[in-house]
């Protein structure tokens, strides 16, 4: 199993949210990526607390189902873990080692960078490049997350018949993502851009910077609010709150005293986060931001960023230049498209 990537056959890629289980398998021919199969499958309250899978089996079943919606025969998956399971380090190392002598060398000087014992964690590394201020010196990017984050993805998998060929990170997904987002964003736009992931529970902040990522921070905020002030409004359960906000039928009274209160809280959530950015030590000029989760779809919520924020604000929709296969609905894709940015960063990886 590799982490940060080598060379692979085609592969699903399975995003585990707090929401749902997502599926996204591509082609590539020409140049050009073709969605071969998609799915989605939802998951019940409290599958996922904090981007920690609670059941195994439940999520096992989820992924079961996605595969089966989606039609895939892939057996290959690559998956993801949050950016707040993780610790990453960029690490010198003389440029003559080769990646035998690293791996051991990194093995040896692990707790130096890791604040756990090495048999708790999964560990990996790769070279990024020449070290800017000594040739003879490689920047090389370690990862690394304990062992239960990774394994418990890993066994989910395997109870539904499918192999982990990658375990990545969410942000690095969004990264890999970005690439096909990117064509989408005005030229002058694309120098830093800030990804808003807006999901049921989380809103990760991923600023990409020259195509690269340089910050991430993750917020508990998300779409699972408004469900719950649906619910107590209305006296609805749950599940029924929930298929109310997302198919309609609630009260003339939601929109003003619901839902528009809600919009305000996201568009405060996204100035928030980006404050933070602002005031950390790699601070750049953001050029426009990118909205994705299931938030990104309520109606209205790009005009009002833009508007309260003054930035150019793009809708994630990585699916625009690609073609579509027979069994694949380009409506429910189009719909589904600001939820499928890290399925789509895990996919693209089958052409590492």
């Amino acid at each position: 199993m590799s982490w940060l990537g080598r060379r692979k056959p085609t592969i699903l890629g399975i995003d585990i949210s707090t929401a749902a289980v997502k599926l996204l398998e591509l082609s590539q021919s020409g140049g050009r990526y073709k969605v071969e199969s998609y799915g989605v499958s939802p998951l019940p309250l409290d599958a996922v607390v904090d981007k920690s899978i609670t059941d195994v089996d439940v999520i096992a079943n989820a992924i079961k189902a996605v595969v089966k919606q989606s039609g895939s025969k892939t057996k290959q998956a690559c998956v993801a873990i949050a950016g707040s399971s993780v610790m990453t380090k960029t690490i010198s190392m003389p440029a003559e080692l080769n990646e035998d002598e690293m791996e051991s060398q990194i093995f040896v000087e692990a707790d130096q960078y890791i604040p756990y014992s090495i048999d708790e964690v999964n560990l990996d590394f790769e070279v990024q490049g020449q070290n800017e201020s000594n040739p003879d010196r490689v920047d090389v990017l370690l990862v690394a997350s304990r062992r239960e984050n990774v394994e418990d993805r890993v066994e989910a998998l395997a109870k539904a018949g499918l192999k982990t060929s990658i375990v990545d990170v969410e942000s690095f997904a969004m990264e890999n993502a970005f690439s096909v987002l990117a064509e989408q964003i005005e030229k002058d736009k694309r120098e830093t851009v800030a990804i808003l992931d807006i999901g049921s529970t989380m809103s990760t902040l991923n600023i990409i910077h020259q195509g690269q990522s340089i910050y991430t921070r993750e917020q508990a905020f998300g779409g699972k609010q408004l469900t719950e002030e649906i619910q107590q409004r209305y006296g609805l359960s749950y599940e029924e709150a929930g298929l109310a906000k997302k198919h309609g039928g609630l009260p003339d009274n939601y929109i003003v005293d619901v839902l528009d209160p809600f919009k305000k809280a996201i568009v405060q959530q996204i100035s928030r986060s980006l404050q933070f950015f602002t005031s950390s030590s790699l601070d750049r000029p953001i050029s426009s931001i990118v909205l994705a989760g299931g938030c990104a779809s309520i109606e209205g919520i790009s005009d009002l960023v833009e508007k309260e924020l003054e930035y150019s604000v793009y809708m994630a929709n990585p699916f625009i230049r690609m073609a579509l296969s027979n069994k694949v609905k380009p409506q429910s894709l189009s719909n589904d498209a600001p939820s499928m940015l890290v399925a789509c960063g895990l996919a693209l990886r089958s052409f590492d």
